[in-house]
């Protein structure tokens, strides 16, 4: 059985055109399509995929609408997180050498290149 990836992908300046969280319900979000395409060829293959973001909880619901309006597929999505640098820590496999936490840093609003 292949084993699959889960891919945590920050919204604002990765999935959609960042905004200010007050012009939130107001703006319309603008999809980054390359950042879109990345997600659906991930979901397809069976990865997971789950949604970080700083937005305040109060904004879920909008938030998800967003989401599901411009196609964006995924798994969990988790609110309030800080929005100072994200750090992703994994075990490695004594048995399977090689890197089992991976970042990839993208340019606010430049979407992930494949």
């Amino acid at each position: 059985m292949e084993k699959k990836n889960t891919y945590f992908v920050d919204i604002d300046g990765t999935i959609f055109v960042y905004r200010k969280f007050e012009t939130y319900e107001t703006t319309e979000a603008q999809v980054i399509n390359s950042t879109r395409k990345y997600l659906q060829k991930a979901n397809d293959q069976g990865h997971m995929i789950i949604l970080t973001t700083a937005r305040p909880e109060y904004l879920r619901e909008h938030t998800e609408l967003e989401l599901t309006k411009n196609g964006i597929p995924y798994h969990k999505l988790i609110m309030q997180i800080e929005r100072g640098p994200r750090y992703l820590i994994n075990d490695m496999d004594p048995n399977n050498p090689g890197d089992r936490a991976i970042a990839i840093n993208v340019k606010r609003d430049g979407g992930i290149k494949s």
